[in-house]
């Protein structure tokens, strides 16, 4: 059975509280610099939580959003450049897909595949 298993979340050595983290920093780092370099599977797991969190700006009221928002990005900064920046350039177009997957290169010390994550 495959219960509470989730397909694009495979961090088995990390605990729940490791992989919230690791989301959370990387969300933050992506509103800042509107692309990141990353692993493959770090990237899976983040993609969804951009569409949420884009969606949720364009939907909800503003008072509503920032609670929301900011339990997921640790920095103003980051949450900033979400309200003004990002969100606003996709309000009415569409509802998901915000993101662009782009090969790099494999890792020379692991051979891990690195992405470039960004924006479309």
């Amino acid at each position: 059975m495959r219960h509470r298993v989730r397909k694009n979340l495979k961090f088995n050595a990390k605990t729940f509280e490791h992989r919230k983290a690791m989301i959370r920093n990387l969300l933050t780092n992506f509103f800042v610099h509107k692309a990141i370099q990353t692993t493959e599977k770090k990237a899976a797991a983040m993609a969804p939580f951009v569409d949420k969190l884009i969606n949720v700006v364009n939907t909800k009221d503003e008072m509503n959003a920032i609670r929301f928002v900011m339990t997921y990005l640790y920095t103003k900064e980051s949450s900033k450049n979400l309200f003004e920046f990002v969100a606003p350039k996709y309000k009415g177009t569409k509802t998901s897909w915000f993101t662009r997957v782009t090969p790099i290169k494999y890792r020379d010390g692991d051979n891990a595949k690195l992405v470039l994550l960004e924006l479309v």
